[in-house]
């Protein structure tokens, strides 16, 4: 398995964590996360690295893995501006698909990407860069889901749609 640092370590780190694990392709290494988050623990993973600190840490790994684990908050800004800070640095973005999810092979998902438990990824359907599809969302056939984009949980997406860069799309 390869390792993957997590960047973010509240409530969407915890499932972003536990949808690796189905994968067993990657395993969470670190979490960087604020301050507050410093001394506490998600599946026994310990918090090591402070956001502020990180620059130090990543020049000392080259090629490194990486998830953006912070929610969508208020705009997709702060994920966005999260992703292309990492990409600059040469990190990679993986893509995180659940076994507990559908994604057609006649389908794509782009890098940076995480589909959760229960997403169903209908034929011929693209999902961009830094993505989060989230729990039981439906997104059908001939759909086009642009960059760093949050689906909640239970969203339907019915054929043919198109969302623009930097959406959030509420809970059902």
């Amino acid at each position: 398995m390869k390792n993957i640092t997590l960047i973010g370590a509240g409530g969407h780190a915890k499932s972003c964590i536990d949808v690796i694990n189905s994968t067993k392709q990657f395993k969470v290494k670190y979490l960087v996360g604020e301050n507050k988050f410093y001394n506490n623990e998600i599946f026994n993973l310990k918090k090591i690295i402070i956001a502020d600190k990180v620059n130090n840490f990543i020049k000392n790994f080259k090629n490194l893995n990486i998830l953006i684990a912070v929610g969508q908050l208020k705009t997709g800004v702060e994920r966005n501006k999260l992703y292309q800070f990492y990409k600059n640095l040469g990190c990679n973005f993986p893509k995180i698909i659940s076994i507990n999810s559908y994604v057609s092979k006649f389908s794509k998902i782009k890098e940076g990407s995480i589909i959760m438990h229960g997403a169903i990824i209908n034929i011929n359907s693209t999902i961009g860069k830094n993505c989060i599809i989230n729990s039981k969302s439906l997104i059908e056939h001939d759909c086009v889901i642009g960059d760093n984009i949050h689906v909640s949980t239970g969203v339907i997406i019915n054929g043919g749609v198109q969302v623009g860069d930097n959406s959030f799309i509420g809970s059902g």
